[in-house]
């Protein structure tokens, strides 16, 4: 009986260390699971990183990619994400591999123990009942035996008694023969038990206990092997993916010596670089002799025919910049008050002031100093109608320097000529297939690609006109560009003679086509015109265009030069804004424009007029 709670205890012993092992190679399991979601968790990481510094389309960080260290640092981007892509092969390698065979062979195990537990119990069971029944037998023959040997004395005891009749002693002795034939019988099932039991005890501990032990051996030592096996391939797993993480390291380590300084200097320096010559030497001054206080046209012709030598563009000297500037626009600025406006009336009667309000004391500054203002001046008012009119650059690209606007022109060319190549290589493509409508005509009707093939005609007429427009400005360009191989200079000499054409397109590059004037210093530095020449250039220039229209609240008398009178009342043409002076510039006809103060007419502004 001691045996059987024994080995009891041991099947409890072994069904919780099978247990534990269970819960050993499920922990695992978690374990493997927690590292793939840490592995996809830095894969989308790395590509999130990735993707963020990625520079955006058709924006300007994908114009700072062209240079060597932002293209190898756009490869270590690259290679990152492929980086990523590697942790997300292990996450992948060991959820297939590893979690998902080991959860499989979880619940394989769980049926694998539970049956073998399942026999064992049921041995343990059987080999009870057997024990239970032996000792049942053997109770009974003891109980028999007992019975056998109180009816024998009985018996006895009846024969020895004189008194007893002989029925009384043969009923005893039928007894007792009774109980001893029962005491057999059971000594006969008792012993046949007993040989069942000890053949069932040596079946059961010799045979079925070691086979259902051996089977729980075998069951952990897989599940020992199978946890050992699963860490393996959680290295290789690992181990698999290194050379392609090198491969990537080699190709950021790449990318990294890839970088070359004097490369990405020489690229900001082509597109920087604007083609201007350096200035020349400035004239000096003598300011001990007196000053003109007026100037007029007679002493722009008489300055103009004073300047013997070639002055270089650079100076400060009076007659330098006059081929370079609109006739109007020199003799406003010459001419425009300098000193603010006058109050408006404080009545608006006429009567109130008879006379108007005094005009502006004129004060004459130096010829320098009206140029130096008009230089300084001239970008704010090109910025100011550029927004006003809501223009973007013009089409020439003449707001930019000259080497900046060369190469615009130039892409621009090349793009023209890429879009006509591409409308000949579909004429082309059309016309051999209307030859094979031809030729087959169950094909197709080759008349259906006729009215594509003459809109294919029109736009390459169309886009090498462009082209030729576009030629032309670059022509223009290169031709005022420096000779890069000779030593820079600045000289006043006859810049395409042979072309008269050229010194009207250097004035009209002054103004863009939204009706705004460009700043274009470079183009002016580089233009040699003959002083002999300046004259016509003024007398060709055309008027500025009309912004809008005023009306006169109060007559104003324009006493000193470069104001204009105004009745109340009278309508004329707006032709600048007040620029913060209080002056507004005003035209009635093509002869007679100045200055009014802006606070004497009510302006309205049109966006869409050009001209008078």
């Amino acid at each position: 009986f001691f045996f059987f709670y024994s080995l009891q205890d041991q099947f409890d012993n072994l069904e919780k260390h099978t247990q534990w092992g269970i819960d050993v190679l499920e922990k695992y399991i978690k374990f493997v699971k927690e590292r793939t979601e840490i592995e996809l968790s830095y894969a989308k990481q790395l590509r999130n990183l990735s993707k963020k510094y990625q520079p955006k389309k058709n924006s300007k960080e994908e114009e700072e990619y062209r240079y060597t260290s932002t293209r190898a640092f756009l490869a270590t981007l690259n290679e990152m994400n492929d980086y990523a892509g590697q942790h997300e092969v292990i996450s992948e390698n060991m959820t297939s591999l590893i979690t998902g065979e080991l959860t499989r062979y979880v619940q394989e195990l769980k049926q694998e123990r539970k049956s073998h537990f399942h026999d064992g119990r049921k041995a343990q069971q059987h080999i009870e009942t057997c024990w239970k029944q032996l000792e049942a037998s053997k109770r009974r023959f003891e109980r028999d035996c007992k019975e056998a040997d109180r009816a024998q004395q009985y018996f006895e005891k009846m024969d020895a008694d004189i008194n007893v009749t002989k029925a009384d002693v043969e009923k005893a002795r039928q007894q007792a023969q009774l109980r001893h034939q029962m005491a057999e019988d059971s000594k006969a099932e008792y012993s046949s038990t007993l040989q069942k039991f000890n053949s069932e005890q040596h079946e059961h501990y010799y045979t079925h206990i070691p086979n259902i032990f051996q089977k729980i051996q075998e069951m952990e030592e897989r599940r020992i092997v199978r946890i050992g096996e699963s860490m393996k391939t959680f290295a290789e797993v690992d181990r698999q993916v290194i050379p392609i993480i090198g491969k990537c390291l080699d190709e950021i380590t790449k990318a990294a010596e890839s970088v070359d300084h004097k490369n990405d200097s020489q690229m900001v320096i082509e597109a920087f670089k604007s083609g201007f010559e350096p200035p020349g030497d400035i004239d000096f001054e003598d300011f001990t002799q007196p000053m003109k206080r007026t100037v007029s046209e007679s002493s722009l012709s008489n300055s103009r025919g004073d300047g013997k030598s070639e002055p270089k563009f650079g100076s400060k000297s009076k007659g330098k910049l006059w081929p370079f500037i609109k006739k109007n626009k020199l003799m406003s600025l010459l001419t425009s008050p300098h000193q603010p406006p006058p109050p408006p009336p404080a009545s608006a009667s006429p009567s109130a002031v008879p006379n108007g309000p005094p005009s502006p004391k004129q004060q004459k500054e130096p010829l320098s100093h009206r140029f130096n203002e008009f230089m300084t001046s001239k970008p704010k008012i090109h910025c100011f109608r550029s927004l006003k009119r809501g223009g973007a650059g013009p089409e020439d690209f003449s707001n930019l320097p000259p080497e900046q606007r060369r190469k615009k022109l130039q892409q621009k060319v090349d793009e023209l000529n890429k879009d006509i190549q591409k409308e000949m290589d579909q004429r082309d493509a059309l016309t051999k297939m209307k030859d094979v409508y031809i030729k087959n005509p169950q094909m197709g009707d080759a008349a259906s690609v006729d009215h594509r093939l003459a809109e294919l005609g029109q736009n390459i007429e169309k886009l090498r006109l462009e082209v030729q427009k576009f030629e032309g400005w670059l022509a223009e360009v290169e031709g005022r560009l420096p000779v890069r191989n000779e030593q820079p200079r600045r000289q006043s000499g006859v810049y395409e003679t042979q072309n008269p054409s050229a010194v009207n397109s250097c004035a009209q590059d002054r103004e863009s086509p939204d009706g705004s004037y460009t700043e274009e210093q470079s183009q002016e530095t580089e233009m040699k015109v003959p002083a002999t020449d300046f004259d016509d250039e003024f007398d060709d220039e055309e008027p500025l265009p009309t912004i809008g229209t005023c009306k006169a609240l109060y007559t104003f008398e324009g006493q000193n030069e470069g104001t204009i009178s105004v009745a109340e009342g009278e309508m004329l043409y707006v032709i600048e804004e007040d620029k913060g002076d209080g002056w507004t510039r005003i035209r009635r006809n093509e002869d007679e424009e100045g200055y009014v103060p802006t606070s004497y007419v009510e302006v309205y502004l049109d966006k869409n007029a050009k001209g008078a």
